[in-house]
C-alpha cells in the first residue's frame, strides 16, 4: 500500500443511519452504541485513552428526536417511567478500524447493537461507505447493460416468467414447460428459490434437459431467453453448478442471499462468468418490524458491492405486506449509483403476484425501463394460454411507454 493509500485509510469514514427508540436520555444511548461498536466497553478501561479514542473510537455525528411513545417496540429493554423517545441518528468509523472488508463492515454497523438494553428499537436506514469498498470488490459484472446483451432486449423490460409449480415437476416436466415459455415469447425465466437439487428434480438432470430445450429454441430463432438456474448451496457445489450452467450454454444463475451470506456471495462473484439473479426470500425477518432490522436502501448496497446483477424488490399490488411506495423505493435504490468510479447499478426485478394490470402504475412511479418484470401466475395461469399472457404484458409496457413520450 502506497502512503497516499495509507492515508486515504487513516482518514476515510463509515457512516451509518438509524432509527432508534430508546427509554434513556438518547445521547446516553447513542454514546453506549459507539462504545459498544468501536472502541469501547461497559465500564472504563485504562487502555482506552484518549489518543486512543481519537483514533478509533465511533463518532456520534448528529442525532434528532422524532417523538415520544408510551410502550417500547420491542422487549428486553430497560424500563422507562416517562415513555420512550424515537431517534434519528447518524454514527461513523474510522475506516482504519476494519478495513474496506464487507462481513466486517456488518460486524461493525449491526454487530450487538440490537441486543443493547438501552434500546428498545433499532433499525439501520442507510449506509455510506468510501470508495475503498468500491476498488476491494468487483461490483456487478453485468448488470443492467450486460443483462440486456446477453437477453438481447433493449428498449423495453424484460418480461419475464418463474416456473409453476414452484416444486413438485421433474427435469423432463421443467423442460417441457420452460419449452412452452420460450415459444410465448418470454426473455427471462428464473427457477422458484425452493427448486433447488431434490431428488424429485436434480440439478444436473434439470439443468441439462432445460438448457437443451433453450438452445434447440435459440439456434431456431436466433434468440436466447435467459433461464436463472438457482445454484444455491454450499460455496463448493455453487461453482460446480455454476460451471455445469455455463458449458450447457447457459446465460445465468440464480441464488438465494440470505442463505448463503456475504462470503457465499464474495467467493461466488470472483469465480462466476454469468450474471448472477440475487433473490432476497427471508427478507421480512430482516425487514417487517418498523423499529427492527434493516431497510432496504442499507441492506442492498451491501451486494451491489459484492457484485450481483439482478436483485428483487417485490411489485406493486404484491402478495405480501410491502407498500408500493417502499417497492418503487427500492427499485430506484437499485438503479442509483454507489460510487463515482463504479456506479454498481443493477437490475430490479418486479415479481409477485405481477399482472399487466400493474405496468402503468409501475413504469409512471419508476420513470425506467430497466427492469424484470416477472409474472407467474399472471402468465401460466392467463385464460388463454401463456403466450397471451406474455403478449398482454408486452403490450401494456408498449402502451405505457409510449403514453410517457
Amino acid at each position: 500500500m502506497s502512503d497516499r493509500e495509507s492515508s486515504i485509510s487513516r482518514t476515510s469514514r463509515i457512516e451509518a443511519d438509524y432509527l432508534l427508540e430508546t427509554p434513556v436520555d438518547p445521547r446516553a444511548a447513542l454514546e453506549a452504541m459507539a462504545g459498544e461498536q468501536s472502541s469501547g466497553t461497559f465500564v472504563s478501561l485504562p487502555a482506552e485513552t484518549p489518543e486512543l479514542k481519537a483514533r478509533a473510537a465511533a463518532r456520534v455525528e448528529s442525532f434528532e428526536i422524532l417523538e415520544q411513545v408510551g410502550d417500547p417496540s420491542l422487549p428486553g429493554s430497560i424500563h422507562a417511567e416517562n415513555g420512550y423517545r424515537r431517534v434519528l441518528a447518524t454514527l461513523s468509523w474510522p475506516l482504519a478500524n476494519l478495513g474496506p472488508s464487507l462481513p466486517n463492515l456488518v460486524a461493525t454497523v449491526a454487530g450487538g447493537l440490537f441486543e443493547l438494553k438501552q434500546l428498545s428499537g433499532l433499525r439501520i436506514l442507510d449506509l455510506r461507505v468510501p470508495d475503498e469498498f468500491a476498488a476491494t470488490y468487483s461490483g456487478p459484472a453485468f448488470g443492467v447493460a450486460g443483462t440486456r446483451r446477453l437477453s438481447g432486449v433493449e428498449g423495453r423490460p424484460l418480461i419475464g416468467t418463474i416456473i409453476k409449480p414452484n416444486v413438485g415437476l421433474d427435469a423432463s416436466e421443467t423442460a417441457e414447460l420452460a419449452q412452452s415459455m420460450f415459444e410465448a415469447g418470454i426473455d427471462f425465466i428464473k427457477d422458484d428459490e425452493l427448486q433447488a437439487d431434490g431428488a424429485a428434480c436434480p440439478f444436473s438432470e434439470r439443468a441439462g434437459s432445460v438448457m437443451k430445450k433453450l438452445n434447440e429454441y435459440s439456434d431456431r430463432f436466433g434468440r436466447k431467453p435467459m433461464y436463472a438456474i438457482n445454484i444455491t448451496g454450499d460455496l463448493d457445489q455453487m461453482r460446480r453448478r455454476h460451471d455445469q450452467v455455463v458449458n450447457l450454454g447457459g446465460t445465468c444463475v440464480m441464488v438465494s442471499l440470505n442463505s448463503v451470506g456475504l462470503v457465499g456471495m464474495i467467493e461466488l462473484r470472483k469465480h462466476c462468468q454469468l450474471p448472477i439473479h440475487a433473490h432476497r426470500n427471508g427478507w421480512g425477518y430482516l425487514s417487517r418490524h418498523p423499529l427492527l432490522g434493516w431497510s432496504f436502501a442499507a441492506w442492498q448496497k451491501l451486494w451491489r458491492i459484492v457484485g450481483v446483477d439482478h436483485l428483487h424488490v417485490n411489485g406493486l399490488g404484491n402478495k405480501f405486506c410491502e407498500s408500493d411506495e417502499s417497492v418503487i423505493e427500492s427499485a430506484r435504490t437499485c438503479l442509483s449509483p454507489l460510487f463515482d468510479s463504479k456506479p454498481c447499478t443493477v437490475m430490479p426485478v418486479f415479481s409477485s403476484a405481477q399482472t399487466a394490470r400493474q405496468v402503468p402504475a409501475t413504469f409512471d412511479a419508476l420513470g425506467s425501463a430497466d427492469l424484470i418484470f416477472a409474472a407467474g401466475g399472471g402468465i401460466h395461469g392467463h385464460p388463454d394460454g401463456p403466450a397471451a399472457g406474455v403478449l398482454k404484458i408486452r403490450r401494456a409496457w408498449e402502451k405505457a411507454m409510449k403514453a410517457a413520450n
